[in-house]
């Protein structure tokens, strides 16, 4: 994620920074062309050595304007690094959401999902309002896994002639899927225990019939948790910095396509929308993240009903009660007999 930082840096944090903590006498910077070098003194702010550029990547070079030499805070300052993640996973997280979220609520989303028993009244309002609380707990949590990359303790490579073996670059990408995908349908279903999930999971099986926005709408650490097999990965394989970037980006988007309820997969393979509506309804199913391997091999998968992939069957009240009677006798058994609250604000006249 160095190249995203250093974007960061070069057209938003330098100047940021230049204003917020000015550099003082007592401070180390190197000013282009200039012979006068002080010694530093920034290593109580984490900063072994001062700033000197270094582009992240050999496909960009962004030349630092004098902003970036002008702050206490230098760009290899773990700190600066830190609230900058932070900041950066916070912030674009939210664009991100916001933009596929609503392409997909108005391109591929069918609205008539509105009108299903299990949708809640105010559900999308609601959908954001817990999206938008748990996004700066879990960028938080993010940022320490994104210092740890750009402070060298992962195996992210730059170009071609860095990559460990030929052809590794092109594997690389269903090495990525392989592995957060098994990592994830554990921790998924590790969720689902009883001890666990009425506390951290719960409130994302509030969406039983979800919408786009209910992509990201988990409880901070349940979230997080499912994320972190993404940033586990460079530290345990080689990963090229760009293709980083970008399935950084397309996990944002896969998780999107899961929530809208476009049922155009019918794959024994992919774990897409259709499988993951089979989740949301009847809770010990379909796990997985990108496919139904390991729901196969761990007895957890459940085929998705024919009668998702025709619309005049899809939203037919008959199938949405059906639905619903097997959906509140499976809750039952999840939530506890005792546990009646939820059952009636997720339930809705027909």
């Amino acid at each position: 994620m160095d190249i995203a930082l250093e974007i960061w840096d070069t057209f938003i944090a330098d100047r940021l920074y230049a204003s917020l903590l000015p550099v003082s006498l007592s401070s180390s910077v190197t000013l282009p062309g200039s012979n006068n070098a002080v010694n530093s003194t920034l290593s109580f702010f984490g900063a072994s050595k001062p700033f000197a550029y270094e582009p992240a990547t050999q496909w960009i070079y962004l030349e630092p304007s004098k902003y970036a030499y002008m702050s206490a805070w230098p760009r290899n300052n773990i700190y600066r690094q830190a609230l900058s993640f932070f900041l950066i996973v916070w912030i674009f997280g939210i664009i991100v959401y916001f933009i596929s979220a609503t392409l997909s609520y108005i391109f591929v989303w069918d609205k008539t999902t509105v009108k299903h028993p299990k949708f809640l009244k105010n559900q999308i309002s609601m959908e954001i309002a817990q999206t938008m609380q748990s996004m700066p707990v879990m960028s938080l949590l993010t940022a320490p896994f994104l210092v740890a990359e750009v402070r060298g303790y992962v195996k992210l490579y730059d170009g071609f002639s860095d990559e460990p073996f030929p052809y590794y670059s092109i594997l690389q990408f269903p090495l990525f899927i392989a592995f957060t995908d098994f990592c994830i349908y554990w921790i998924h279903r590790g969720l689902h225990h009883p001890s666990i999930y009425k506390t951290l999971h719960k409130p994302h099986h509030k969406w039983i019939m979800p919408s786009p926005f209910a992509s990201h709408a988990f409880h901070p650490l349940d979230g997080w948790s499912q994320s972190v097999p993404y940033h586990l990965f460079p530290f345990i394989f080689p990963l090229q910095k760009v293709a980083y970037v970008l399935l950084f980006g397309f996990i944002n988007f896969w998780t999107v396509l899961i929530h809208d309820g476009e049922y155009v997969a019918n794959s024994p393979v992919v774990n897409g929308a259709a499988c993951h509506t089979m989740h949301h309804l009847y809770f010990n199913y379909n796990y997985g993240q990108f496919t139904t391997l390991w729901d196969r091999l761990g007895g957890s998968y459940r085929q998705p009903n024919e009668e998702l992939f025709r619309r005049e069957t899809k939203m037919d009240q008959k199938e949405w009660q059906r639905q619903t009677k097997e959906m509140e006798t499976i809750l039952r058994d999840v939530e506890g007999e005792d546990d009646r609250k939820y059952l009636a604000e997720s339930k809705k006249e027909l």
